[in-house]
């Protein structure tokens, strides 16, 4: 199976996404975007290189020069599109999806991911895929070596970074990388940032031997190298680096939700102005209650990386992010990034004398239950009007699925953009508040 969404192209390798595959999709690509330069990356995937060839060869035999970066995290390739005069980029990844899974993210030429419209026409153009003959120039192949450098230098001087208070604290940090794409970037950053750094899972060989997100319950190496090094903070990223979870010094982990709260927190004490941030439907209140207590606010967008992006640019925002761990930083480049969401949480943890969970403990504190069920023989459309009778006290949101909201809790029931499944998030002050939530839609089932 192949599902094609805003988020991009993902299948199982050995049955249908394979080097003759993907190549249609380079074809569409090539058809579809302005002539130039194109930047080409992956993660540790070991299916990637050959699907890497496969995608660069056909874009040479059709006269495009390409720069290769090899296994970098996802949001580099987008750095260095936008840091340049390419036309686009194109990221061999499936995410946080298994290892028998691969895929494609595509980067139009602001550094951006493909809008929605962009993604509609490029997969017209793989369905009525039509033979291009040769150039009559073949592109050149440019192999890079520096842009996981170039994108971690300009990360510790961004504005809204204190450079010299973090490293004046010469923090100790694990960081799990899960053998992906960030297993020698996130390392590097942190020693520009003066941090004594404890890699674990950061061979970059695509064996990802724990959960492939970075969600608490695979955390537990992390967790225990945290505490057996008496570490001040651990840090988790996925295969292709875009997303950061955060343990603290006890080795608990925060969850995924509280890397955004904790990145614009500081990001708000740095630059002591009000802000308005931009996060998506399924993202913790906590990021709402917190920018209330600085007199800054948070807009919601539907969800998708994308729609968290254009919504920015729509009204101006400077920070955004998801609560899966993406913080997105227009200083840095208009895309989740764990690079930037790393150094932001480090500038928090700077700001204060207090140890990581003490900072988490006094944030706005919510719990967050993600559920989904199988769509197989489910009429979607008829779950998501019954839900609408159940909670009839709520305010609804319908941008994205169905949200349902009140003053301390919400549910979010939504089709999945990457598996043919519906998500269900809820969220309350605690554990089994969220679980009711869930539970009720459970029982129309």
């Amino acid at each position: 199976m192949i599902i094609r969404s805003i988020s991009g192209v993902r299948g199982i390798v050995d049955t249908h996404l394979d080097s003759e595959t993907i190549q249609p999709y380079a074809r569409a690509f090539h058809t579809h975007v302005e002539p130039g330069l194109i930047f080409l990356g992956r993660d540790s995937r070991p299916s990637g290189d050959e699907l890497l060839e496969a995608f660069t060869a056909e874009l040479i035999r059709l006269g495009r020069d390409v720069i290769v970066c090899g296994i970098v995290p996802t949001p580099t390739v987008q750095f260095m599109v936008e840091r340049s005069e390419a036309a686009g980029g194109v990221i061999i990844t499936a995410s946080h999806n298994p290892i028998e899974w691969n895929g494609l993210k595509f980067v139009r030429a602001d550094g951006t991911f493909f809008h929605p419209s962009d993604c509609e026409t490029l997969f017209k153009l793989v369905d009525g895929d039509s033979p291009l003959d040769d150039a009559e120039q073949t592109g050149m192949r440019f192999p890079d070596q520096n842009s996981i450098l170039k994108h971690s230098i300009d990360t510790v001087e961004l504005s809204c970074i204190d450079l010299n208070a973090i490293r004046g604290r010469k923090f100790k940090v694990v960081i799990d990388a899960v053998n992906g794409a960030g297993s020698e970037a996130l390392p590097l950053l942190l020693e520009h940032l003066g941090c004594e750094v404890i890699p674990i899972h950061c061979e970059g060989n695509g064996e990802f031997n724990r959960g492939t997100e970075p969600l608490p319950e695979n955390l537990t190496d992390l967790s225990n190298a945290v505490t057996e090094n008496s570490a001040d903070v651990g840090l988790a990223v996925d295969p292709d680096a875009d997303r950061l979870a955060v343990v603290n010094e006890k080795g608990e982990p925060l969850g995924e939700e509280y890397t955004l709260v904790l990145a614009a927190e500081g990001y708000i004490r740095n630059r002591k102005t009000e802000e308005t941030f931009v996060t998506n439907l399924s993202t913790s209140l906590a990021l709402e209650k917190m920018a209330e207590q600085y007199n800054c606010k948070v807009i919601r967008s539907a969800v998708g990386e994308i729609n968290v992006v254009q919504k920015m640019l729509e009204i101006g925002a400077e920070l955004g992010g998801e609560g899966n761990g993406g913080v997105i930083l227009k200083a840095a480049h208009l895309g989740r990034d764990s690079l930037v969401g790393a150094a932001m949480v480090l500038n928090r943890m700077a700001q204060d004398e207090k140890p990581i969970s003490e900072i988490h403990a006094e944030l706005p504190q919510f719990h967050i239950v993600k559920d989904k069920i199988d769509l197989d023989g489910i009429d979607k459309e008829a779950v998501l009007e019954k839900a609408k009778s159940i909670f009839s006290d709520a305010e609804v949101d319908t941008i994205d699925g169905v949200k349902f909201t009140w003053d301390d809790r919400w549910i979010h029931l939504r089709g999945s953009n990457t598996e043919p499944i519906m998500r269900i998030y809820a969220e309350a002050p605690n554990k089994s508040q969220a679980n009711k939530l869930v539970q009720q839609i459970q029982s129309i089932l």
